[in-house]
This record gives structure tokens, sequence and C-alpha cells, in this order.
């Protein structure tokens, strides 16, 4: 339904290059072949990082839905399988985005951060996660890297379970329940995000170059490498630690993510109990203010 313009506009579009259609290997499709996403762009974004102007190139991207899936779905939730249209509005009716540096495609090996939606805290400034500091965080350390985007994954919030469901999960969190447990008792999935949107536009942007993922998560890196994006390295990104966040934190140490223990300790926290800018990680803080 997304890859629909009205088709004056849409001519216009194709013609400029600035609407093109992509197969699930990141390869564009001129009219032949079976779409998988549809990406617009480049959009001038102007963003102040730190204390720079900096003009982004955003490339929204949408999955390929058609009238004719959703209608199936439908027909499934009317025999009583909810699952399925809960599936199709979760994973293929969000508009993602790339938010990229200039030249990120011309780049090598350039940092890559892809994240997550998250409202609470990327808009509303919750501190009962990390995810608004680390979007920050990795925009500055692209800006100090010389380069590099954030691939912004709208149908994530909640790790795929949906800003309504995850207000419910706070209030079962507030009870006692640790983040991925009280996504399991509303009958939904620990973690249903998923990535294979995010690995076939990185291949489309960057002709099939590697990247450096900005990422504690090493779920994210085996989903991205199994849909063929290649990852030469993986560097941490550890911000916005409070007292507000640590047992959710522990949480998501206790699944696997490369979060060191020494530093979700109780004396590691800040006195204040405000999120840290940036806590120490094998490269040393950027300082703008300074910064030529």
């Amino acid at each position: 339904m997304f890859s629909y313009v009205d088709k004056t506009i849409r001519e216009q579009l194709v013609n400029n290059h600035q609407l093109v259609d992509l197969d699930i290997e990141g390869q564009e499709i001129n009219g032949e072949g079976q779409p998988f996403i549809s990406v617009l762009g480049p959009v001038s974004i102007p963003r102040m990082i730190g204390d720079r102007e900096v003009m982004l190139e955003w490339y929204p991207f949408v999955r390929r839905v058609e009238l004719a899936h959703v209608l199936d779905a439908a027909n499934e939730v009317s025999g009583g399988d909810s699952e399925a249209f809960r599936e199709l509005l979760q994973s293929n009716m969000s508009v993602n985005s790339i938010f990229a540096l200039p030249g990120f495609r011309e780049a090598e090996n350039p940092l890559v951060r892809v994240h997550s939606c998250c409202l609470t805290g990327d808009i509303f400034g919750s501190m009962r996660c990390d995810c608004g500091p680390q979007l920050t965080g990795a925009f500055e350390q692209m800006l100090e890297a010389g380069g590099g985007a954030v691939v912004y994954m709208s149908g994530h919030e909640g790790r795929g379970i949906g800003l309504w469901a995850k207000a419910i999960t706070y209030l079962l969190q507030d009870a006692g329940q640790d983040t991925f447990e009280a996504n399991v008792s509303l009958g939904l999935p620990e973690d249903s995000r998923d990535f294979s949107e995010a690995a076939v536009i990185l291949r489309y942007l960057l002709a099939g170059r590697a990247i450096k993922l900005l990422s504690n998560n090493p779920h994210k890196r085996a989903h991205l490498e199994q849909g063929g994006q290649e990852i030469s390295e993986v560097v941490p990104l550890i911000s916005g630690l409070s007292k507000h966040n640590i047992r959710y934190l522990r949480s998501k140490r206790s699944k696997g993510h490369t979060l060191p223990e020494e530093l979700l300790s109780a004396d590691k926290l800040p006195a204040d109990s405000q999120p840290t800018d940036k806590l120490p990680t094998d490269s040393p803080p950027v300082d703008f203010a300074n910064k030529d």
C-alpha cells in the first residue's frame, strides 16, 4: 500500500532517481522482478550535532506491502488467527529511515547505528532506558569518525510490541518483572524485531561495502549478516546509565548484550542519578566545543 504514489508524481520521482524499488538483495528493479522495499531521497535534513549544524541525507524506505497481502492477513484474522495480522502491522507497515552524514554513499567502512524506535526515550527523554542518549551519542561518534549513518527502524517500539503494549509492560516492570518477562506476560515475544530491511538498504547505499556496527547487541550483528550486510567490526555504544535504567541494562546483559559488568555496579552510577553523556569506552569522549 505504501508503494502508491500519484502516477504523475511517481513518474517524476522515478525519472529523477528519487524513488527507487529494490529487491531483497538490495539491487535496483527497473520494471522487472519483485520489489522488496521502496526508497525515497535523499531529502536534506539540517540537524545540530553537538555544536555543529550538519546537513543530513534522509532516505525513507518502506517494505512493499500490496493490498492483496493485507486482505489475506485480514481473512486469517477472521478465522481466529490474529498473529498474522499483528505481524503484518508490526513488520510491514512502518516507514523506516536512514539519516546519513554527507558522503556516506562513498564511504569506506563507515560507522552505522541500527536504532530501534523508542518514542519514550528518543522523543520524551525517558530515563527508563538508554535509547535517547545512545541515539545522540551515535551521531556524535559518527561525526568525530568522519562519517556514518543511523538506520532508524520505526516499527521496533518495545522490541517490536508497539507503544501501547510497551506502556503496559512498564506497569508490569514496576510490579517486579524485567523487560523481557513483561513482554512474555502479554503473550508477546521477548524480541520480535526484523532487521532484514536494514540490511537491504545498507547493501544498496554502500554497494555491498562493509560497515562498522555501533551496537552492544550481538543479535543485531547476526541478523544483519544473515541479510548479507558485511560487518568488519562492532563498536560499543554505552551511554545514559542511571538508577532508573540499571535493572533494564542488567536484563539486557543477561540476554547477551556486551555491557561491561563493572559499569553496571551501584558505585558506578552518577551521584545525581542523571544519565551520563558518555561512559568510558575504547574511544575518548569527543570535545565538540574545542573541535576545529
